[in-house]
């Protein structure tokens, strides 16, 4: 038996390509088709929108084929690509530049759910390891995921193939493509909703996000994302800050359509007369509206935005608008002239929203949040003034540059010479935000953190103070003396026991009586009790224990 070689019984785990032998898993062609078919069902979907419209216009200027082009093109605009019109009055080339943001919902859910498919989510590993190979331990139920990197390009080169086969198509019509815009825009938007929608199938590791977040300071980065992968503080007061804003500019549009509601209706009948090009007007004008959203914001913040070259309407002064087609949504722009009292109240919006981020970054001041919820732990001291006002900084910064993408995306071109630009200017609306933010999110955390904190002892002070001003103990409120154990301890009573007695662990009984070595131990009276009743006033030798007094044997026994 010496040369007898011991083996093991333990079973090893197969090879990554062993395990691709047993199980194939779907590669790249079916990332593909997935990234394809997404853009299929884009494209089918705008072009029955438009085809219902065509169907339904008493007077269509084309058939079918037009129809179908004008779907392209617009698919392709909802990208952010510009397009280019043709057929004008006076023959020259047109841009059409102004992104409807609402149907830019529609590509990303699309291109989030393909990747996410493909990807078959749900089986990211343990060490948010992102895209890397994984090794088979045991045998899952159903297909084995597609390797992260496969699934994301797989689902872009499907998408942008079929984007550039509809540019091509959409060429041939009145609308045209302009091809330097959709060799930008349209594989952009199909590389950061396919990455997204990876990610998500991994279960959202953290570790993609440490290393997007590798380029911010140390001190930063637990308050943009929590150590769980949650949203740390900044990025819970930016979400706010941006909700409110764009909440606000809504709301500015919303009163000013009704305040100018003749004008709205009288532009709407003017502009066409069968009800299914009426219904075309308001899809279109719902298609805008977050469009609108951030001209109100920019507007409420002070550099507005501008009707054409030259135009600026401001709450400060709205210069003449030029020769524009009637719209519903233009009824809302204020009348040229100065800025009234009533115009100078949309300043309301930039302020609440700096009041909501100071207050959330106080929240998570005051909690001594580290970034998120850790499993052994999330809360810590309460962060120090410089920590507060850093952080609602940063939230500001976030918040601005959020607002600045938004601003950018939301106008655009509508012609050439006057018309050469619509919408709020990018780089004006950041700056204005990130003042007002910072102006007043910065004060409003440091006031609310001071505030939360002095206010607990504040109203201890007032119900424990006594008549003399000095805080009472909570026996002299009671109304009772505190008694004193023969081991030099206070008692303190439980409330909820028997009147009869309390039955201890041993079968016996704890007898509430006059004689101290007969009070039960454990029981105590929550009017009385204080955080700190249970400590001597002059701790001596002996231990804090409760064992009782040493004639009381029978009880210790049945404890």
């Amino acid at each position: 038996m010496a040369g007898v070689i011991e083996m093991t019984a333990r079973r090893r785990s197969p090879s990554p390509l062993l395990t691709r032998l047993r199980a194939p898993s779907p590669g790249l062609v079916d990332a593909l088709v997935g990234g394809a078919v997404a853009a299929g069902l884009g494209l089918a979907s705008f072009a029955v929108l438009v085809l219902l419209l065509w169907i339904s216009s008493p007077y269509p200027d084309s058939g079918p084929g037009g129809a179908m082009h004008v779907a392209a093109a617009l698919w392709l605009l909802a990208h952010g690509a510009e397009l280019v019109r043709t057929d004008t009055l006076s023959g020259a080339a047109t841009p059409v530049g102004i992104p409807p943001l609402l149907l830019l919902a529609l590509p990303v859910w699309l291109l989030h759910r393909a990747a996410r498919d493909t990807a078959d989510g749900g089986r990211g590993d343990a060490d948010d390891r992102f895209g890397e190979e994984f090794e088979a331990v045991e045998v899952l139920p159903g297909p084995p995921p597609v390797p992260a990197r496969t699934a994301w390009t797989g689902v872009v080169l499907g998408y942008v193939t079929v984007a550039a086969l509809a540019a091509l198509y959409a060429a041939g019509g009145a609308l045209r493509p302009s091809w330097v815009w959709v060799g930008v825009c349209v594989p952009l938007v199909a590389v950061v909703a396919a990455g997204t929608g990876v990610w998500s199938a991994y279960g959202r590791p953290g570790g993609p996000l440490r290393r997007l977040l590798g380029v911010l300071p140390t001190g930063v980065r637990p308050l943009v994302v929590g150590p769980d992968g949650r949203p740390g503080v900044a990025t819970r007061a930016v979400a706010a800050g941006l909700a409110v804003l764009l909440g606000g500019g809504v709301m500015l549009v919303a009163v000013s359509l009704v305040g100018h509601g003749a004008t709205a209706q009288g532009s709407l009948l003017a502009l066409t007369e069968g009800w299914s090009g009426r219904v075309a007007v308001l899809l279109l004008c719902a298609a805008l509206l977050p469009n609108a959203a951030v001209w109100g914001a920019a507007y409420a913040l002070g550099p507005g935005f501008a009707l054409g070259a030259g135009h600026v309407v401001s709450p400060l002064s709205s210069a003449p608008a030029p020769l524009l087609p009637p719209f519903p949504l233009l009824a809302a722009v204020p009348e040229a002239g100065e800025g009234q009292p009533v115009h100078w109240v949309a300043g309301v919006v930039p302020v609440v929203a700096g009041v909501v981020v100071g207050r959330v970054v106080a929240k998570g001041a005051v909690a001594g949040e580290r970034g998120g919820t850790r499993p052994g732990g999330g809360r810590g001291a309460v962060w120090s003034p410089w920590r507060t006002a850093r952080a609602a900084g940063l939230a500001a910064v976030l918040c601005a540059a959020v607002l600045t993408g938004l601003a950018a995306l939301s106008g655009g071109p509508l012609g050439v010479a006057v018309l050469a630009r619509l919408g709020p200017v990018w780089w004006q609306v950041g700056a204005a935000a990130l003042a007002w933010l910072v102006l007043v999110a910065v004060p409003t955390a440091l006031g609310v953190r001071a505030w939360r904190c002095r206010a607990p002892r504040t109203e201890g002070s007032a119900t424990a103070g006594g008549r003399d001003g000095r805080p009472a103990s909570g026996a002299q409120r009671s109304g009772r003396p505190r008694e004193r154990s023969r081991h030099g301890r206070d008692r303190f009573e439980r409330t909820g026991t028997p009147a009869g007695g309390t039955p201890l662990p041993g079968g016996g009984t704890a007898q509430r009586t006059s004689d101290s070595r007969q009070e039960e131990p454990y029981a105590r009276d929550d009017t009385d009790f204080e955080p700190y009743d249970f400590l001597p006033a002059d701790p001596g030798p002996k231990s804090y224990g409760f064992l009782p007094a040493p004639d009381d044997a029978p009880e210790r026994d049945s404890l």
